[in-house]
This record gives structure tokens, C-alpha cells and sequence, in this order.
């Protein structure tokens, strides 16, 4: 059966739901509280979800000087994939408050582990029950499994190999909001600014009434950042390495696959104080 890979709508999970084969992990967050996901997920879910923090569960927040929330080894994120009962045959379905920009960190996390059949509900959770879908309280007790994988070390870079990359040419895409990009509104890190040499789309730019653009509209736009160059000539990053997985779903959605994530992102730019930091417009 043909799998969902990048989004999947909420009428069809909710005609899917009870399918053995699908895992739907709630990946609901909140910089300000982190424990607040986690609260609104036992509040009520999807039924049948089980919950990802973001802080506990994808990210490994024991290393130091990745970033505010360091990309995990594929051990630690493989054994937590095994504690849900996932297998590298299940259809994976991810979804938070709305907008895609935490579930998209858990998509690209298996995308990253070569999982094809993984996607993000569009709308998420606000659309779910806009759409009076059906909800659930109960927490599911997964029977363990085994996913062996490791990570496309090819996809995942670190600041010295964007370093190395911007001087051979490829473009910076930062997905955080305009304004902290220009050093106007910086209230989680410590400095504020972007990467010398990088350019500005917010992520939200991506969405258009709390969805996905179409992929037609999302090929036009990320076909003209690029300015001709492939994917792979490209670097997404936003504050932690979080929200910037929202433009590799965004592009993948586009048909344009193969940028890289910069894993520490900001975060982990301003981890070295020796290195630049630029402010204003790109």
C-alpha cells in the first residue's frame, strides 16, 4: 500500500485510524513551558498516539554546544522509536498544535533514518478537532519493538561545515522570523543576528490559513530562492535546528529534496563567540 511521505490530510487519517500499520505520534510543544505539550496531550489526542517531548525525546539535551535542542545520536532516537512500538514498516504520522513546525522536526528525524512512509498532519491537532474528529484521553502502553537505522550524516551539518559550505557557495536559509533574523527581537539566545551570508524566509511563509501551500506555489517560491542552484546546494537553519525542518518538508512537498539541516542552528552558531554574527537585512 502506498505510504504518506510528506503531509497527510486530517479526513484521511481520520478514515485510517485503527490501521495497525500506522503510528501517530503527538509532537505538541511550547518554548515558553515544555511541559505544556505533554499536558495537552493527557487533556485529550488522536486516539492511539503516543507523546514525543521535544526535549526529551528529540533532542539530546546531555550535549553541549549543538544548540538549545542537539540533534540525537540514531541510537538514543532508535531506542525511543523501539519504546513506541515503531518499526521501520510503519506508516508514521506526526502532528502538534497546528502549524507543523515541531512535527516536522519528528518527520525529518525518520526521514533522516532513510523512513519513507512518515508525514505531518496538516492543520494538526487545531484542525483535527475543528473538523470534530474523534479524541481520546486514554494513553496507550506500546508493545516494544526494534528499529535499527542510522542518519544520512550527509544531510545533517554542523557550524564549521556550514562554514566550509557558505565560502563554496550555498545558500543559508534561516526559517526564523524576520525580525529576530535582523537582531530586532531576540528573547531566547543570548545574541542576536544571523549567519553572515545567510537570507531570511520564515517558515511560516510555507502555510496559508494555518496549512501547507500548494506544492505548485511552494516549487515557484523555493525555485526562486535558489536561484538556479540544486537542493543540494542548500542549508536550512532556524534558532535550535527545530522550525527549519519546516522548509525540508516544505521543499520535499515541492519535489525539491536533498538540502541539508544545519542541526545547532543559531543556537549553535553563537555557541563559539569567535565566530561573526551580522545584523539588519541579508
Amino acid at each position: 500500500m502506498p505510504g504518506w511521505t510528506n503531509l497527510v490530510q486530517a479526513e484521511t487519517l481520520g478514515v485510517a485510524l485503527g490501521r495497525s500499520d500506522i503510528a501517530i505520534v503527538d509532537c505538541r510543544s511550547s518554548l515558553i513551558n515544555p511541559a505544556a505539550g505533554e499536558m495537552a496531550y493527557l487533556e485529550g489526542h488522536i486516539p492511539g498516539a503516543v507523546f514525543a517531548s521535544l526535549d526529551r525525546d528529540l533532542s539530546d539535551m546531555t550535549r553541549t554546544g549543538a544548540g538549545r535542542h542537539p540533534w540525537p545520536s540514531a541510537a538514543r532516537f532508535t531506542a525511543r522509536l523501539g519504546d513506541w512500538g515503531i518499526t521501520p514498516q510503519h506508516q508514521v504520522v506526526a502532528y502538534d498544535g497546528g502549524d507543523g513546525a515541531y512535527a516536522a522536526r519528528l518527520w525529518f528525524l525518520m526521514r533522516a533514518l532513510g523512513h519513507e512512509k512518515v508525514a505531518v498532519l496538516d492543520g494538526g491537532w487545531l484542525r483535527w478537532t475543528a473538523l470534530s474528529l474523534p479524541v481520546d484521553t486514554h494513553v496507550r502502553k506500546p508493545v516494544p519493538a526494534r528499529y535499527a537505522g542510522a542518519f544520512d550524516a550527509a544531510r545533517l551539518l554542523d557550524a564549521e561545515q556550514v562554514q566550509q559550505r557558505l565560502a563554496a557557495g550555498a545558500l543559508l536559509v534561516d526559517a526564523r522570523a524576520a525580525d529576530r533574523f535582523r537582531g530586532e527581537n531576540e528573547m531566547i539566545d543570548r545574541v542576536a543576528g544571523h549567519v553572515p551570508g545567510a537570507i531570511s524566509r520564515p517558515f511560516a511563509e510555507n502555510l496559508v490559513d494555518g496549512r501547507f501551500k500548494p506544492p505548485a506555489q511552494l516549487a515557484d517560491e523555493f525555485r526562486a530562492l535558489l536561484g538556479g542552484r540544486p537542493a543540494e546546494e542548500a542549508i536550512v537553519m532556524c534558532g535550535s535546528g527545530v522550525t527549519a525542518c519546516h522548509h525540508l518538508l516544505a521543499m520535499e512537498r515541492a519535489g525539491i529534496k536533498g538540502a541539508q539541516l544545519f542541526t545547532g542552528s543559531w543556537s549553535g552558531w553563537i555557541a563559539d563567540p569567535a565566530r561573526p554574527v551580522a545584523t539588519g537585512e541579508a
